[in-house]
Formats: C-alpha cells, sequence, structure tokens
C-alpha cells in the first residue's frame, strides 16, 4: 500500500478591523475600544504564525502575543522585538510563517498589520476576517480598498455594542473568489 502524505498549503488570512470611513489606527493605537472583537482576534490567530509590521508590534500592550509566531517586518536593519522574529521584507515574513504553519499543522498564516502592510500584501491574502465597526474615527492608518466583487462572503454575524465595546460592528469572513 503506498504512503501517501499530505502537505497543508496555508492560506493566507488578514485580520483586520476598520472603520465605515476605512480607518484601522490613530496614533499607533486602535481608535476604539471593542472587547468582542478583540476576544475574536486571539481565537482566530491563537497557534497560528502572525505577520505584523514594527509599528503594530510597538502597538501591542503585550509583546510578544502568546502562543503563536510573532513575526516583524522592518526596515530598519539593527531593530531587535524580543519575543519575534525580525526580517527585512514580506517574502522573509511568508517563508518563516509558512514553515512554523507547517510544522505546526496549522492551515492560516495572519497578517495582523498595519496599512503598508495590508496595502503590499493585499494580492496574497485569500482570506479576510474583517470587522467593520460602526464608527468613521478620525485616525492616521487605512486599510487599502477592498474590491468587494473580488472576494466571496461566507460568514457575516452582526454585534450590538457590549459593555465593553465603544460601538457595534459587523464580523465578516470572505474568501478570494
Amino acid at each position: 500500500m503506498a504512503n501517501f502524505t499530505t502537505t497543508i498549503i496555508p492560506k493566507i488570512a488578514f485580520v483586520v478591523a476598520r472603520g465605515a470611513n476605512g480607518v484601522i489606527g490613530a496614533d499607533g493605537d486602535l481608535p476604539w475600544r471593542l472587547s468582542s472583537d478583540l476576544q475574536r482576534f486571539k481565537a482566530i490567530t491563537s497557534g497560528k504564525p502572525i505577520i505584523m509590521g514594527r509599528k503594530t508590534w510597538d502597538s501591542l500592550p503585550r509583546r510578544p502575543l502568546p502562543g503563536r509566531l510573532n513575526i516583524v517586518i522592518t526596515r530598519q536593519a539593527d531593530y531587535l522585538a524580543d519575543g519575534a522574529i525580525v526580517v527585512s521584507e514580506p517574502g522573509e515574513a511568508m517563508r518563516a510563517a509558512f514553515e512554523q504553519a507547517r510544522s505546526d499543522s496549522v492551515d492560516e498564516v495572519c497578517v495582523i498589520g498595519g496599512a503598508q502592510i495590508y496595502a503590499t500584501m493585499m494580492n496574497l491574502a485569500e482570506r479576510l476576517y474583517l470587522t467593520e465597526v460602526e464608527a468613521s474615527p478620525e485616525g492616521d492608518a487605512r486599510l487599502p480598498e477592498i474590491v468587494e466583487s473580488e472576494w466571496h462572503e461566507v460568514a457575516r454575524e452582526a454585534h450590538p455594542a457590549g459593555e465593553r465595546d465603544d460601538h457595534a460592528f459587523v464580523l465578516r469572513t470572505l474568501d478570494r473568489a
């Protein structure tokens, strides 16, 4: 009998929350407080490699995010991120993330920001975990435009603002069409 082994080819998934005006960040932080969405973020990314830019790494209240390989992309040659892998370009980040995902038998690599990383890697994304926040906050970081016709919505869940949420929001999962 033949011995067949399957190789997992992880999907590249973006995990992002955006306001109705496309804003995803303000002064190096999130422009809202959404405890319910942060719980979803943890559930989606736990156990999976995560890729982020240096500014996103710097904004994390706890570094590294536990239970995940943290990969930081930066052009700063001497940058140190204790507890993370530091790389200089997205290709290096993808190689490290895919290697870890295969080793851990997980089916996704998660890109978690920021705006420059999303813009650079948008054409690679195969899935979007998109939180649409029902607010239009001021901010200096925006998600690149998502062309809806290029995506197929596979899940949608509306949430009223909970006790620890600043706004109502809609959780969407989109797969590349």
